[in-house]
């Protein structure tokens, strides 16, 4: 057990460190965001305690903690990244907030839950650069569909002239997206195509019926390559697809149901797949299973969130046994 943690509150210009161990706070710092200014504060801290003594624990707040993550990384200091909402739930009741709070209800949680850390590690510079790269791609598709929108909503209600301006500045932005979409395409191809473990992967994964390019780049990224999850269990939960029961007392008895806190972008990706696979004209094993469930009165939806995991759990065996799909495989102990 370290005998000093460091909780450290993330925002875009700042960090807010709190020091403490098991008695007292022992010191509180701000330190500006930028990894030069992280490592000079670290330094001086690793001149007053041991290294092996240190154990920072900060919120996982998406791009804002990459220079805390590089600046430990290179000194080699313990990490933490905890989920925010596992932090508020066990901090008891809040009353105000602030940044110099915020630390020091982090130092407090990683104190007490010591046994259940996580180290975290930077991803490669692929997946890494994969992941930016995904993300500008989306912001992209997004302004292209209100640029779309524009075109077809707006016609009607405007004169042919305002009209005829307005839809050839929108049609040289689009023109323009299409190109930077199709740039990043190539360039997520070619990252792929340079790594050997990636290439293979992304070959694994489209060998699984329904599963597109776009899917199997996403749960490369998603996954880290297959190394942050244990099981495709443990990812269904991540995408949202894993029901959960909702029971109390004699009262309150739900149904199953699936939970809000899950990557909306990963189950999206899922839920188009498993509807082409289910609801398309070619025969499958997928389609065959869909309308059988809906034959014996399932809802609709549920059975297409079991077709969603179905597709998880094959993308996992086949990274698993580094072996392409195969369609009605039979298992024989021969």
């Amino acid at each position: 057990m370290k005998k000093t943690v460091i909780g450290i509150d993330v925002s875009k210009e700042k960090l807010d460190f709190c020091l403490r161990n098991e008695k007292n706070v022992l010191r509180e710092i701000i330190v500006k965001n930028t990894i030069s200014a992280i490592k000079a504060s670290l330094k001086r801290l690793l001149k007053e305690y041991e290294l092996t003594d240190l154990l920072l624990c900060a919120e996982y707040t998406g791009q804002y903690i990459y220079p805390l993550c590089c600046a430990c990384e290179e000194l080699s200091i313990d990490l933490w990244m905890e989920n925010p909402e596992q932090i508020k739930l066990h901090s008891g009741v809040q009353r105000g907030k602030n940044d110099k709070l915020d630390a020091r209800k982090i130092a407090d949680y990683a104190l007490r839950y010591q046994d259940k850390v996580k180290l975290f590690s930077l991803p490669e510079k692929t997946i890494a650069t994969l992941k930016q790269l995904l993300c500008e791609r989306s912001m992209y598709l997004s302004d292209k569909g209100k640029y779309n929108g524009q075109l077809t909503d707006q016609k009607r209600f405007m004169s042919k002239e305002d009209y005829t301006k307005k839809s050839k500045r929108l049609k040289r932005q689009i023109k323009e997206l299409d190109a930077s979409i199709a740039e990043i395409e190539q360039e997520i191809e070619r990252l792929i195509k340079s790594d050997k473990m990636l290439s293979r992967q992304q070959e694994l994964l489209l060998s699984v019926d329904g599963v597109g390019e776009q899917t199997a780049i996403k749960m490369i990224v998603e996954t880290n390559a297959f190394r942050d999850f244990d099981n495709g269990r443990q990812f269904c939960c991540h995408a949202g697809v894993a029901p959960f029961k909702f029971d109390s007392g004699t009262s309150i008895h739900s149904r199953n149901k699936v939970s809000h806190r899950a990557d909306k972008c990963m189950k999206s990706l899922l839920h188009m797949a498993a509807l082409s696979v289910a609801t398309r004209k070619k025969d499958g094993e997928l389609r065959e299973y869909y309308n059988r469930k809906v034959a014996e009165g399932k809802n609709k939806m549920s059975v297409l969130n079991a077709v969603r995991a179905k597709l998880v759990l094959r993308m996992f065996a086949v990274i698993k046994f580094n072996n392409f799909y195969k369609q009605n495989y039979t298992f024989s102990l021969a």
